[in-house]
């Protein structure tokens, strides 16, 4: 049996709904059961930390959190989202278990593709830190300021609804071909997990990697299957 694994919900239902049929998914191809725990979130008061840059204070909401899923049996935790883990360097030495992280497997899979400028979809929080200043050697087409509100814009509308819009999709993947032509970017890191309600590999008409997919291979790996 895989090791049983406690992911941290609400930080975007969409998202956490995505990771579990896919976790589920692969144990069935396996022939084994998904050992799981889950909590809640609250999305606003996760948010309020990030926006007001209290890191510390996210680390110890989140890792109460974690505390939870540890109680009820969880070996490690996965947060299914990417802009909680602006927290992540204080969020390890205080979380009661072992975290799969999100942004290493993705700086492998650069490395190994040899890309070497992207462009990032996902929050402002995200797209503004450079994914938190963890993608060391890779060249980052930033948007522009208007273009960062509106990526964020259509990113917190596909969070909070759970579900895709077309005029977002749309939108979006104009977006992708812009930056792709005229500011270089090999690739588009879909580098918020919501994203995965608009784009999927039969739509995805641009170069794109998929930094939910690699998270849930990495928490696989993790889990022992």
């Amino acid at each position: 049996m895989s090791r049983c694994l406690g992911l941290l919900g609400g930080v975007g239902v969409g998202a956490a709904v995505h990771y579990y049929e896919a976790l589920a998914a692969a144990h069935a191809a396996q022939g084994k059961p998904l050992p799981l725990v889950m909590v809640n979130a609250d999305m606003p008061t996760g948010l309020g930390y990030v926006q007001a840059g209290e890191l510390k204070g996210l680390a110890t909401y989140l890792a109460e959190l974690i505390a939870r899923m540890r109680n009820a049996g969880a070996e490690l935790a996965a947060i299914p989202a990417v802009t909680p883990h602006i927290c992540f360097n204080e969020l390890t030495p205080i979380s009661p278990l072992p975290l799969v992280d999100i942004v290493a497997p993705l700086a492998e899979h650069l490395r190994a593709q040899g890309i070497r400028r992207a462009a990032l979809f996902g929050t402002r929080f995200t797209i503004e830190s450079a994914m938190f200043g963890r993608l060391a050697g890779i060249d980052l087409a930033k948007p522009r300021a208007d273009e960062i509100t509106a990526i964020h814009d259509a990113y917190m509308r596909t969070a909070n609804s759970g579900q895709g819009a077309p005029d977002d999709y749309r939108a979006l993947t104009a977006m992708a071909r812009t930056l792709i032509e005229r500011d270089g970017a090999e690739a588009i890191i879909f580098a918020g997990t919501d994203l995965s309600l608009l784009f999927d590999a039969g739509n995805t008409t641009f170069p794109a990697i998929d930094c939910a997919q690699l998270h849930i291979e990495e928490i696989l790996r993790a889990q022992g299957l």
